[in-house]
């Protein structure tokens, strides 16, 4: 397993698929299924591709992990005003996301994403924040035990809907 930066339309489509396969594992029993079924398609087109590189921020790291030509998974951490969540401050970057195809769950490639985007952020960050669906229970293990503190609650919203968060944080 190799984990590095996002690099190239295949990557891109990869981290799509991974996106839309893991998403909709996760959030069956927390999302509705029209919800589910509308967020992404695991056949990304070229529009998708596209509107993913245009929607990368100048200042950030998108990972991926990559065995055998395959993305397996990847992780989005940000630290640029324009991109980042409301409650992740000035001296702290945002983790949008840390997905991993389903077939991979707990074979530690969410954990390796993980540190090496860590370790891929500027000097002058102090912390990382983020959020997840207060019902997503494996979600908020998986932070927990990689020292994350709840330090938050917030909403988020899906479709038309609100949906609870909690907010962890990781001091560096």
């Amino acid at each position: 397993m190799i984990v590095r930066s996002l690099s190239g339309r295949d990557d891109a489509r990869g981290l799509l698929r991974v996106n839309a396969l893991s998403w909709r594992e996760a959030y069956a029993d927390l999302l509705p299924e029209e919800v589910l079924e509308s967020y992404q398609h695991p056949n990304p087109s070229e529009d998708d591709v596209d509107r993913l590189f245009q929607g990368l921020p100048e200042e950030g790291v998108v990972l991926v992990a990559v065995e055998g030509g395959s993305v397996r998974g990847f992780a989005d951490f940000r630290w640029d005003d324009e991109s980042i969540k409301a409650f992740v401050g000035p001296e702290e970057a945002g983790l949008r996301a840390i997905y991993v195809h389903p077939d991979d769950w707990g074979d530690g490639i969410g954990t390796m994403l993980l540190v090496e985007g860590l370790s891929r952020l500027p000097n002058w960050v102090q912390a990382v924040r983020l959020e997840v669906l207060a019902d997503n229970e494996q979600a908020r293990g998986f932070y927990k035990s990689r020292r994350f503190e709840r330090t938050g609650a917030t909403t988020h919203e899906i479709g038309d809907t609100e949906y609870p968060t909690v907010i962890y944080t990781r001091t560096l």
